[in-house]
C-alpha cells in the first residue's frame, strides 16, 4: 500500500515537473501566437497565475495592434481573479481610457468600481477606499444610466454608505464612553446631519441628551446652565420623535437630573 502511494506521488511530481518545464520553455520562447493561445487557455481553465505571466509580456507586445484590446481585457481580469483588487481597478479604468469605444468598456468601467467595493475594509478601519468606491459607482451610474448594473451599483453604494454611517456612529459612542463629551455632542449631531434616515437615529438622539448632560456636569459654573438646558432641549426633541422609544426610561432619568441641576445653578445665580 505504501509502495503504491510512493509510486503515485512520484508520478504526480513527474507530471508537475513536466508541465512546469513546458511552461518555462514557453515563457522563454519567441512564439508570440502560441503564448497568446496558451494565455487564453490558462485563463479559461482558471489558471490565472500562469495566464498573467504570459499576458504581462503580451500586453506590451500587442500594444497598438488588433490584439491589444482583448489581451488587456484578459490582463485586467487576471488581477481581479487573483484578488489584487486595487491593481485590477487600475487596469480596468485604464482599459476604458485606452479603448473607450470597446464593447467591453461598460463592463470594465463597472468592474473598476466593483473592485474598489471589494477592497473596502470593515467599518472600524480607514474608509478612504469606501469613499472612492462610492464615487466610482456613482460615476458609473451617471455614465451608464440604462446599464443592467445600475440597480446593483445603487445597492453597493447603500452598503458602503452604511459602513461610513456605522463608523461615524461608533466614533460618537466612543467619545461618550471616554468622556470626551464636547466631541461626542458634535459627532452625534453629525450623524443626524449626514445620515437623516440612520437606523441608529434613536440612539443618536439619546446620545445627544447624555453627552450634553455629562458635559454640563464637568463644566465650569458659567457654562452649566447652557449645557444642562441643551440636554433638556435634546430630551424634548427625543420625546416628540420617540414617545415610546426604547431609551425613554434612561432619557427621562437624565432629563429629571438635568432639570434638577439646572434649577440649582439658576437659584445660585439669583
Amino acid at each position: 500500500m505504501i509502495k503504491k502511494a510512493i509510486i503515485g506521488l512520484g508520478i504526480i511530481v513527474t507530471l508537475f515537473s513536466t508541465v512546469s518545464c513546458k511552461f518555462q520553455k514557453l515563457l522563454k520562447s519567441g512564439d508570440t501566437p502560441k503564448k497568446y493561445e496558451m494565455a487564453v487557455k490558462y485563463f479559461e481553465g482558471e489558471d490565472y497565475y500562469r495566464s498573467l505571466q504570459l499576458l504581462e509580456e503580451l500586453v506590451g507586445f500587442y500594444r497598438g495592434t488588433a490584439n491589444a484590446e482583448k489581451t488587456y481585457y484578459y490582463y485586467a481580469y487576471c488581477h481581479y481573479y487573483q484578488r489584487d483588487f486595487l491593481l485590477a481597478n487600475f487596469h480596468f479604468k485604464n482599459f476604458v481610457t485606452t479603448f473607450p469605444n470597446s464593447k467591453f468598456a461598460e463592463e470594465c468601467s463597472y468592474m473598476a468600481a466593483y473592485c474598489l467595493y471589494l477592497d473596502s475594509p470593515d467599518f472600524y478601519l480607514d474608509q478612504t477606499n469606501s469613499i472612492s468606491a462610492i464615487k466610482e459607482l456613482q460615476i458609473f451610474v451617471n455614465t451608464y444610466p440604462k446599464s443592467q448594473h445600475v440597480a446593483e451599483c445603487n445597492d453597493l453604494i447603500d452598503k458602503l454608505r452604511f459602513k461610513l454611517e456605522q463608523k461615524d456612529f461608533e466614533i460618537a459612542k466612543l467619545y461618550l464612553k471616554t468622556e470626551n463629551y464636547k466631541a461626542a455632542v458634535t459627532a452625534f449631531k453629525n450623524v443626524i446631519k449626514e445620515y437623516p434616515s440612520s437606523q441608529f437615529k434613536e440612539e443618536v438622539y439619546y446620545g445627544i441628551i447624555a453627552a450634553y448632560y455629562y458635559y454640563a456636569t464637568k463644566s465650569i459654573p458659567s457654562k452649566k446652565i447652557e449645557r444642562f438646558q441643551s440636554s433638556v432641549d435634546a430630551y424634548n426633541v427625543y420625546r416628540v420623535i420617540y414617545p415610546k422609544g426604547k431609551f425613554t426610561k434612561d432619557a427621562e432619568s437624565l432629563f429629571k437630573s438635568a432639570s434638577k441641576e439646572l434649577n440649582k445653578v439658576k437659584n445660585k445665580n439669583i
